[in-house]
């Protein structure tokens, strides 16, 4: 699948079939997360694969947006580590980008997986920093909810001309 084809057909998907994500697939996953853009090559993120039954039922209880990761296989926790930023405050970006490469990752290797937002989230932050016991500094930004998909979301052409503008409003 090339590039083009994998963004203009990849859909969010929220059912998944009983079948584990094989460990090869998980590291390829985070590999194209981590080959994602980030401000001055600072790479501020860190990731947590959970794929334990009792936390995944518990995800769905911390984050209403998540429920289908009760079902699911396995969730993808994105998280900023400002400690690691040169050029402060571009870890929400940089960890949005990596998001999008494992999405976009995800569907190429004939996964189905959902992005669910965390971050700026008190609450889920908290309960989420609770359940992975993350370290002091370390923020909870997105999960990324994963399997193989149960459903076949059709593409849709969002294109909106109505929203470019060239050169000035």
């Amino acid at each position: 699948m090339d590039a083009m084809e994998a963004i203009f057909s990849r859909r969010s998907v929220r059912r998944y079939a009983d079948k584990p994500v094989p460990e090869e697939l998980v590291q390829k996953l985070l590999a194209a997360a981590m080959n994602a853009p980030s401000a001055r090559n600072q790479q501020p993120w860190q990731f947590v694969a959970i794929d334990d039954r009792d936390m995944l039922h518990e995800i769905g209880e911390i984050n209403p947006n998540a429920k289908m990761a009760q079902r699911a296989p396995l969730v993808i926790l994105v998280c900023g580590d400002p400690g690691l930023e040169i050029t402060e405050g571009y870890w929400v970006v940089d960890c949005a980008a990596a998001v999008e490469n494992m999405l976009l990752a995800a569907h190429a290797l004939g996964l189905g997986a959902v992005w669910t937002g965390v971050y700026p989230r008190q609450g889920r932050m908290d309960g989420l920093r609770r359940l992975v016991g993350l370290p002091e500094g370390i923020m909870p930004h997105s999960l990324v909810v994963v399997g193989y998909p149960a459903e076949q979301p059709s593409p849709q052409d969002r294109y909106l001309p109505e929203r470019v503008r060239r050169n000035r409003w």
